[in-house]
């Protein structure tokens, strides 16, 4: 079972659809105490960073999942999900996140129309499970005004450009992060999913869970 984290922050039913349609169960998770209920968590979320820790707090969210991300089960954030991984964000202001990647989040330059929203492709820049049989250079869908920056070259899977190349996903180990929307980029958002489900379940079957 995928946990999919309502924070009040994320598009959560078309995450839940998307996993359906590629097979995998999945079910909205309003506390942190329904963690222990599931073996795999996406982390998804639109709006500010600034807002978005906000959200993770007042739900006292914060430890719960650093806890599930630390125990080894796949973790998965999703867009701003995805940014809130990283250390700090600059947007409005500095902020701290959830520390799980190190680098920081900040606005794409000036000089080109924000946020960047549309399809875009994105560079495998090392194997990864999560993108297995997804062809290098495939599309996906983008809408972001800031972007990651790692200060460990090793997280960084796949890139993507707009003015500036961009970690479009990244990972380690069991905790992976993507700036696109797969739940809107059929066909390979689906099938990046589709893998996330399938370490979900080969994870649940070693643990026993």
């Amino acid at each position: 079972m995928i946990g999919i984290v309502d924070y009040g922050r994320g598009n959560l039913r078309s995450v839940e659809k998307a996993l359906a349609k590629v097979g995998h169960e999945a079910r909205i998770l309003e506390s942190p105490t329904e963690l222990s209920s599931v073996q795999g968590v996406i982390l998804p979320g639109v709006g500010a960073f600034a807002d978005a820790m906000k959200g993770l707090r007042q739900g006292k969210w914060i430890a719960p999942l650093l806890d599930f991300a630390n125990s080894g089960q796949p973790f998965f954030g999703i867009c701003l999900g995805m940014q809130v991984l990283f250390e700090g964000g600059e947007e409005h202001g500095e902020h701290a996140g959830l520390g799980l990647f190190p680098g920081r989040v900040v606005k794409f330059p000036a000089g080109r129309k924000i946020p960047h929203m549309g399809w875009n492709n994105v560079k495998w820049e090392q194997e990864n499970v999560l993108h297995q049989g997804i062809p290098d250079n495939s599309f996906f869908y983008f809408v972001h005004s800031y972007y990651a920056l790692p200060s460990d070259p090793n997280v960084l899977i796949g890139s993507s450009d707009y003015g500036v190349s961009f970690p479009a996903l990244v990972g380690k180990g069991n905790i992976w992060g993507a700036q696109f929307h797969p739940e809107k980029s059929s066909p390979w958002g689906l099938t990046m999913l589709e893998n996330f489900g399938k370490r979900v379940k080969d994870s649940a079957d070693l643990s026993g869970r």
